[in-house]
């Protein structure tokens, strides 16, 4: 079978369908340069990869680290008030109890963004040592 003519029929075929009208970026060259930045030993298995969207470490944990950032913004933007004008005093119990398991949520988003950040610290030395030229 010949597959470059396979392939050609159904650009052809899509053409003809107008499936290829009005994609990102039609009529503009492609940006090759990332591409051809990486040796050529690890274009292929980057390009795999970008294609199965997965992430480099680095890049995931940056992701992590703004989710906790976010998690502790929400967490901490009046979670604590409340129930000051009750005088019932199982209610104020109730939430004293609240308060401090919400300051112990936060305690420990706040220790898992640190060590989040740390990883994401040791990784990318790792990187430069790794890779020197690649990160100036």
């Amino acid at each position: 079978m010949n597959w470059t003519k396979l392939a050609e029929d159904r650009i052809a075929e899509a053409i003809a369908n107008g499936e290829l009208k009005d994609l990102p970026g039609q009529g503009q060259p492609l940006d090759l340069s990332e591409y051809f930045a990486l040796p050529a030993a690890e274009r292929a298995g980057a390009a795999l990869l970008k294609n199965a969207n997965v992430m480099p470490p680095e890049v995931q944990l940056l992701k992590e680290i703004a989710e906790l950032e976010e998690a502790i913004r929400r967490g901490g933007c009046g979670a604590l008030a409340g129930g000051k004008s009750e005088t019932d005093r199982s209610h104020r119990s109730q939430t004293s109890r609240e308060e401090h398991a919400q300051r112990e949520r936060l305690a420990g988003l706040r220790d898992q963004l640190q060590e989040k950040r740390v990883a994401f610290a040791l990784a990318m030395e790792r990187r430069r040592r790794r890779e020197p030229r690649a990160l100036d």
